[in-house]
């Protein structure tokens, strides 16, 4: 729950961020002062959302408050912390992320004790461990987070579970989203830390694609098959279907086997299989990527749609395009 509850954070932080921008149509320096009206207002209505928060931290880990109170108090830090951002206050979200789960973990505490009194520890503790998970999930820090609760809270008596909550929120927090808190904001300023700009930006599959070899249609015959693929390059054979629609490959292996069985196939209806395609607009890491474990045979190159055949690419045809020859030129 607290892995959902870390992601959930990262979109309403930036989701207002957004909405501030939309809304003001003001000169910048009086953003913070207007924002600040509203900040203001929430804080009348929610004192407890005042400052780190600390305090309230600890009173909700012994037990001060109650489950609804727990849940506007998680809510109301995210809107607080996120609209504090987004009128061009200063902040961070670690403190923020630790309260949120928090009171998550609270409440998930108090309705589990409620239910199991018998088997299952006080409230408190399983805020604890949601502090961790909500900070894994948002981060997707997973051994920071352990080695910060350890730090913070010194119970060690925890580890198991907290190491477990941490890792499912991890692993959740990865499934619903492909960017963290902090990644989010140098993807929404072009920087993509997981995938660097490219050094060739003018090459792509189209530009570089060798010709289609002659495709084969998976009614063709075994022997016409044996033919063509002979005399191939590469040892393999596109395979489209009657509309031309990319369906897959034959190799010379595949018509091998099938010629040395006791029955071999009329067609090569079932020897046809797919192969990694390549898109057209794929650039130069993808089609390096997309390439590996099919240096021999090389790679179909498709259109936008991925469905029409309109090339083939190697690695040899990637290392002789012209930005890379430009790039490798003596001087």
């Amino acid at each position: 729950m607290l892995g959902v509850v870390g992601v959930c954070f990262s979109k309403v932080l930036y989701l207002i961020e957004d909405l501030c921008d939309w809304i003001w149509r003001g000169p910048e320096w009086a953003r913070p002062a207007v924002g600040g009206l509203a900040l203001g207002a929430l804080l009348i209505a929610l004192p407890e959302m005042y400052g780190v928060g600390y305090p309230v931290l600890e009173n909700a880990v012994h037990g001060k408050y109650l489950i609804g109170m727990l849940l506007l108090l998680l809510i109301g830090k995210m809107v607080a912390t996120s609209l504090t951002i987004g009128i061009g206050g200063s902040g961070g979200v670690f403190a923020p992320t630790l309260f949120i789960g928090t009171m998550g973990g609270t409440a998930f505490g108090q309705i589990a004790h409620h239910i199991l009194p018998a088997t299952t520890e006080s409230a408190g503790a399983y805020g604890l461990v949601g502090m961790g998970a909500a900070l894994a999930a948002a981060t997707r820090a997973p051994i920071t987070a352990v080695i910060i609760l350890f730090e913070l809270t010194g119970e060690y008596t925890i580890i198991l579970p907290l190491m477990t909550a941490v890792a499912v929120a991890t692993g959740i927090s990865r499934l619903l989203s492909a960017d963290t808190i902090y990644t989010r904001k140098l993807l929404r300023r072009g920087i993509d830390i997981e995938r660097p700009p490219s050094p060739f930006p003018t090459v792509t599959a189209a530009a570089v694609a060798r010709p289609v070899p002659a495709p084969l249609t998976d009614t063709t015959d075994l022997t016409t098959a044996a033919a063509r693929v002979r005399d191939s390059a590469m040892g393999i054979v596109p395979v489209v279907t009657d509309d031309g629609r990319y369906h897959g490959c034959v190799s010379a292996g595949d018509i091998a086997e099938a010629l040395d069985e006791p029955d071999p196939p009329v067609s090569i209806t079932r020897l046809v299989h797919t192969l990694p395609t390549v898109a057209a607009d794929a650039g130069f890491h993808d089609i390096r990527t997309a390439l590996t474990g099919h240096g021999g045979t090389g790679l179909p190159v498709v259109d936008t749609g991925h469905t029409e055949l309109i090339g083939w690419v190697t690695y040899e045809d990637l290392l002789t395009a012209p930005g890379i020859r430009a790039s490798r030129a003596p001087r």
